[in-house]
């Protein structure tokens, strides 16, 4: 037996706090799950509760002030939860700190925002190197240090926000490292010029570098990272506007970390799971959902915000989470059509404003072809399963005509991340060897999202307790 409501909002980060605190002004019964501590997502993470009250007042004003909206609302929350299935009929499966729990819901709003994509180079499996957003989460949640001298490489906003994250916490740079030039950062400046308090928060954090003392190299990517003892033998080239490789002087760091980072893609569990429509849109970080301009996505009863629709920023997702509420407080008959527009007109003006800014940050994350074209054949992409690009090349030479058919030849894609790293890189390999981006397609959703303990899941059982069918007849 399921407990039933009029809408589950998965995830708790800006879309899915706004989404749920405009729906419960609606009058609608709500709950929000998410599987970290405290809503606020990944921009807005708070530092855990066991750091005390002093740590929890330094986090940042909008995350603190989200929470404690949403605490003061009738919203019911249930954090610490990880989704691990959404059946038709919108029954959710999570696991929380009592064990399992499963809800049925009228409509799902799926606000399960991006996650971050790494262009694969030889050694980026090491230890010691991880991601952007993975080196945020230990700034924001741990208050921990990637390493002592750390290098930072990629693109995107990111790049600076983790750079000055790592100099405020006393960590030292040994360079940051930036595939885009510097006029590409000013090529879509009326767009920047749009969010004045984020363009010159930008601006504030390469004067900071500077002045710090920090190479600042465009136009470069890492070649390869060695192991030498406890650090990482770093090296550097220069790459072309599509992030190949070109002649020129290279580059060694020798670090005790590397966080790197080449923009976000669409969180799509849900969406690809219930077999929602999906498009790729390379500009919004690959395949998303498939939805109306009320966020509806081909499923009736299934709505989409946020990141996990396409890339646009936290300002952006906020605004969308309301709207995509309200667009279900609509359909449910809680809002008449006078109503619905009254309210919808206004945000729909601040989320286009919004959204200009957004789309200029996501241009600076889309994936560059050249740069996936250049990997080496020896090179893991399949960090689970270790599989290199030369065993995916040759499948899809051999015959296989999508992602889903190389992955049932090579096993990309089946460890515990079930393609979420190599998803959208595997993608672009397949189709740099023939085929279309939209024949070569996305994996197949599948469950559980996460790896669980299937102890948590079933109850314990004697084996002379097991009903055993009778056996089939000679």
């Amino acid at each position: 037996m399921t407990d039933e409501t009029d809408l589950i909002v998965v995830g708790g980060g800006p879309a899915g706090v706004e989404a749920a605190l405009a729906a419960s002004e609606r009058g609608l019964s709500v709950r929000l799950v998410d599987e970290a501590p405290q809503a606020g997502g990944q921009v807005y993470r708070a530092p855990p509760r066991a750091f005390g009250a002093k740590s929890q007042q330094k986090a940042d004003r909008l995350g603190v002030a989200l929470r404690d909206r949403l605490c003061a609302s009738t919203v019911q929350t249930h954090f610490d939860h990880i989704v691990w299935s959404v059946s038709p009929g919108y029954r959710i499966d999570a696991l929380g700190p009592n064990g399992a729990v499963s809800w049925r819901a009228r409509a799902v709003i799926a606000a399960t925002g991006a996650q971050e994509r790494v262009v694969p180079f030889p050694g980026w499996t090491l230890p010691g190197v991880t991601g952007l957003a993975g080196a945020t989460i230990m700034l924001k949640s741990q208050g921990m240090l990637p390493g002592g001298l750390t290098l930072v490489a990629g693109q995107g906003p990111l790049l600076l926000a983790v750079a000055m994250g790592i100099l405020k916490a006393g960590g030292k740079l040994a360079a940051v490292v930036d595939l885009a030039s510097q006029a590409e950062w000013l090529a879509d400046w009326p767009a920047i010029a749009s969010r004045p308090d984020l363009a010159w928060r930008g601006l504030s954090w390469q004067m900071a570098l500077r002045r710090a003392g920090v190479p600042m190299l465009y136009r470069h990517a890492i070649r390869e990272a060695e192991a030498k003892g406890d650090q990482l033998l770093v090296t550097l080239g220069p790459v072309d506007a599509g992030g190949a490789p070109i002649a020129g002087p290279e580059r060694e760091f020798l670090v005790d970390a590397v966080t790197v980072g080449n923009g976000l893609t669409a969180a799509t569990d849900i969406t690809r799971l219930l077999r929602a429509g999906h498009r790729f849109e390379a500009l919004r970080g690959g395949w998303v959902p498939e939805r109306d301009e009320d966020f509806r996505t081909t499923l009736s009863g299934l709505y989409v915000a946020g990141d996990g629709a396409g890339i646009a920023g936290a300002a952006a997702a906020a605004i969308d989470g309301r709207l995509a509420a309200l667009a279900v407080a609509h359909d449910l008959g809680r809002l008449s059509d006078e109503t619905y527009q009254r309210l919808t007109m206004p945000l729909r003006r601040k989320a286009r404003k919004a959204k200009r800014f957004g789309t200029a940050m996501a241009k600076l994350m889309a994936l560059r072809p050249a740069q996936v074209a250049a990997i080496a054949a020896g090179t893991i992409v399949c960090r689970c399963e270790d599989v290199t690009r030369g065993e995916i090349c040759a499948a899809v030479r051999e015959g296989a005509r999508g992602v889903n058919q190389v992955k049932a030849w090579t096993r990309c894609g089946m460890g515990p991340c079930q393609g979420r790293i190599c998803g959208d890189i595997i993608g672009q390999l397949v189709t740099g060897t023939g085929n279309a981006r939209v024949e070569a397609g996305y994996f197949t959703g599948r469950t559980p999202f996460r790896p669980l303990p299937l102890d948590e899941l079933a109850p314990p059982i004697a084996y002379g307790d097991l009903q055993l069918p009778p056996p089939a007849p000679l």
